[in-house]
C-alpha cells in the first residue's frame, strides 16, 4: 500500500524537542515501512531538510504557519499524486480538504486525544461535521473510542481503538541501586492538568514518613510563570525537587534510568499516557491517576499502583510510601512494567493493527467500488 500520513503544522517529524503526537507518527511510519511505501508530510524545521529518507520513510516538510497555511502548502505538494490510504493525525479541520481533493481514497483520521475536537477548537455541532468526512477514526485507547462515542454517536460505528507503543529496545531496565535514596520521576509539559501541585503536595507528605524521597521533574512549560510558581512550591513544601527542564525524546531513556518509581499524577483525562509504557519499559512501577486510558496501561498492584482520589496529595502520598517503604514491592511491580510493556505496547504492535484496520477497510471499500 501506499500511505500517507499527514501531520500536524506545530512540530516537526521527528520532532527536535518534545511532540509525543510526532514521536508516535514516525515511530509508527518506520514500522509500516517495513512492508508499504509510507510518505509523511510534516513542517519545514531549520535543521531538516525540505525531503528526506528516515528508516524507509519518505519526509516531506513543507512550510507552516497558521493551520491554514500549511494546510494549503500540503495540498499544493499533493497535487496529482495518489494514494492508497491516508491518514491525518489530530486535525479534523484538515479533513474536508483533503477528501475533495482524494474523494475515492480512504481516509482515517488519527486522535491522540479530545483536543482537537472540543471547545473552543471545535463545537460538537462542528466536530460532528468533519468526523463525517472521515472513512475511519482512530482513538488510541477504549477510554478516548467511549467518549468520541459519546459525544459523537454518529461517528461511533468508524471509531477503531489502536493503543501506542514503546521502543522496547531503547527504553530498558537499568540497573538500580539497593538502598540509599528513593527517587520519583515525573514526565510531561508542565501545565495545570498535569497535577505537579498535586505531586509536590503528596511527596511533602510522604516525606514525613519516609525521609529519603527525592524528585525529578522532566518538562517544560510556555507559561514561565508557572514553571516559576512550581518551582517557589516545591521550595516552600521543603520538597528536595530538581527541575530537568524539556529533555529530547531521544535522552529520554536515560532519565528514566535515574529512578526508582514513575508518577502520573494528571487531573484531567489521560487519552493514552505515552511517558507511563516508557516508564514501564524501562523497569519502573508506575503510580498514577486511575482516569482515562490511563488504566489500560497501569493495572493495580500488578505493574504499578492506581490512585482512585487522584485529586488529593493524601492518596498519592500513600501510594509513594507504600512503593518507597519497599525495595521488594518496587522490584516486583516494575519487572511485570517490562513484561507487559513488551507484551502489549510495542510499536511493532500498534502498526501490525494499525496495518490489519486499514487493509480491510481498503478491501471492503474496492470491493464496494467495484
Amino acid at each position: 500500500m501506499r500511505i500517507l500520513i499527514i501531520a500536524p503544522e506545530q512540530i516537526p517529524v521527528p520532532p527536535v524537542m518534545g511532540g509525543s503526537v510526532e514521536i508516535c507518527i514516525f515511530a509508527i511510519a518506520k514500522k509500516l515501512a517495513r512492508q508499504h511505501e509510507v510518505t509523511v508530510i510534516s513542517r519545514k524545521h531549520g535543521s531538516y531538510p525540505k525531503r528526506s529518507v528516515i528508516g524507509g520513510v519518505n519526509i516531506v516538510r513543507v512550510p507552516t504557519g497558521s493551520p491554514k497555511t500549511y494546510l494549503s502548502h500540503v495540498k499544493s505538494y499533493l497535487s496529482g499524486k495518489s494514494y492508497d490510504w491516508i491518514q491525518i493525525d489530530n486535525r479534523p479541520r484538515f479533513l474536508h480538504a483533503i477528501k475533495q481533493m482524494f474523494p475515492h481514497t480512504p481516509v482515517s483520521l488519527f486522535l491522540h486525544s479530545l483536543t482537537f475536537v472540543s471547545s473552543p477548537r471545535l463545537s460538537r455541532k462542528e466536530g460532528a461535521v468533519y468526523l463525517r468526512k472521515a472513512d475511519l477514526i482512530i482513538a488510541n485507547s477504549a477510554s478516548l473510542k467511549r467518549e468520541l462515542s459519546r459525544r459523537f454517536p454518529g461517528a461511533a460505528g468508524r471509531i477503531r481503538k489502536v493503543w501506542l507503543g514503546v521502543d522496547v529496545e531503547r527504553f530498558r531496565p537499568a540497573k538500580r541501586k539497593q538502598a540509599g535514596s528513593y527517587t520519583l520521576l515525573f514526565a510531561g509539559r508542565i501545565i495545570p492538568r498535569k497535577g505537579i501541585p498535586v505531586l509536590l503536595k503528596a511527596v511533602h507528605l510522604a516525606k514525613k514518613r519516609s525521609s529519603r524521597l527525592k524528585l525529578l521533574i522532566a518538562g517544560g512549560s510556555n507559561n514561565k510563570g508557572y514553571g516559576r510558581q512550581m518551582r517557589s512550591l516545591s521550595k516552600r513544601l521543603g520538597v528536595s525537587a530538581t527541575f530537568l527542564g524539556t529533555i529530547p525524546h531521544r535522552r529520554m531513556h536515560k532519565i528514566y534510568a535515574r529512578a526508582d518509581c514513575f508518577v502520573c499524577p494528571s487531573q484531567g483525562h489521560e487519552a493514552f499516557g505515552l511517558v507511563n509504557v516508557e516508564a514501564m519499559a524501562s523497569g519502573l512501577p508506575v503510580i498514577a491517576s486511575d482516569n482515562g486510558g490511563i488504566k489500560e496501561i497501569v493495572k493495580h498492584q500488578r505493574n504499578g499502583l492506581l490512585v482512585r482520589n487522584y485529586k488529593h496529595a493524601g492518596a498519592f502520598a500513600e501510594a509513594i510510601v507504600k512503593l518507597a517503604g519497599s525495595r521488594k514491592l518496587t522490584r516486583q511491580l516494575g519487572a511485570m512494567a517490562r513484561k507487559d510493556s513488551v507484551r502489549l505496547f510495542s510499536w511493532q504492535a500498534t502498526a501490525s493493527r494499525l496495518q490489519s484496520i486499514y487493509r480491510s477497510a481498503a478491501a471492503k471499500q474496492k470491493k464496494k467500488g467495484g
